[in-house]
């Protein structure tokens, strides 16, 4: 299992330190915000010189859109940069609102989606659907839905903690084991009273997760995903230790 971290940073001394201080924390990557490679899109080699000298830098590559033809233009664009600074997966979240959608929205999305992965996968590059509060994906039956008509294998599913939690869905484990087999990233984030929290300072109920992730036997990557505005270090290191601690389980050590 690899332990990453991703979190929104404001301004460039911010970011210049998350790059900085990942490993140094414990982290073996960063899941980066689209604001922390946006302007390297085009240079590459240049985003390499500059952040990409420790392996994992950009592990994934967090990216939103509507589906529209700009939307497709700019994944499209981000594929041929991924898979040129080593990135392993595009974490997509679905720009659109869940009010009104009926689950043949859903399924229309899911076949989008699944051609996208495929381009994707031509490309070099993993597709990944993250469940979000307010987009398609946003409930424990829209995931049955998408993943019942995406194509097999060609998109996974990021599970976000807090957005899950935020969208009322009780038994995050649940899904963590129902949907095994879609899994193919986590973004661990806490959640209380309509705000997200650091790792441990929320109202969800990791054990269970945690324990559910052990489970099926999850090898790949879990991020931290830090969008509390706690201090950078500070909050690194609150969430590496509460993720190691938490995927090790009794008596173990999650790497």
């Amino acid at each position: 299992m690899k332990l990453a971290f991703s979190a929104i940073t404001r301004g460039p001394q911010q970011t210049d330190r998350l790059f900085a201080s990942y490993a140094d924390a414990g982290f073996d990557g960063l899941q980066l915000k689209g604001g922390q490679y946006a302007a390297f899109l085009d240079e590459p080699r240049r985003f390499l010189d500059e952040r990409g000298g420790s392996s994992g830098a950009a592990s994934a590559l967090i990216a939103g859109g509507d589906l529209g033809p700009d939307s497709l233009a700019s994944l499209r664009r981000l594929f041929a940069f991924a898979v040129a600074v080593g990135t392993e997966r595009i974490v997509f979240c679905h720009g659109v609102p869940r009010a009104g959608l009926t689950g043949d929205d859903i399924r229309s999305f899911a076949r989008a989606l699944s051609g996208l992965g495929r381009e994707a996968a031509d490309a070099g590059v993993k597709l990944s659907l993250h469940n979000h509060y307010d987009n398609p994906v946003m409930h424990r039956a829209d995931v049955e839905v998408f993943f019942g008509a995406a194509a097999p294998g060609s998109i996974g599913l990021t599970v976000d903690t807090a957005h899950f939690a935020r969208s009322g869905v009780a038994d995050i484990a649940g899904i963590v084991r129902d949907f095994a087999g879609v899994i193919d990233n986590f973004h661990l984030k806490d959640y209380a009273d309509g705000q997200w929290r650091v790792l441990g300072e929320g109202g969800i109920d990791f054990a269970p997760i945690f324990a559910a992730i052990r489970r099926i036997g999850y090898d790949g990557w879990v991020s931290a995903d830090e969008e509390s505005g706690a201090e950078l270090g500070a909050a690194m290191r609150t969430c590496y230790r509460f993720m190691k601690d938490g995927l090790a389980g009794p008596g173990g050590g999650a790497r």
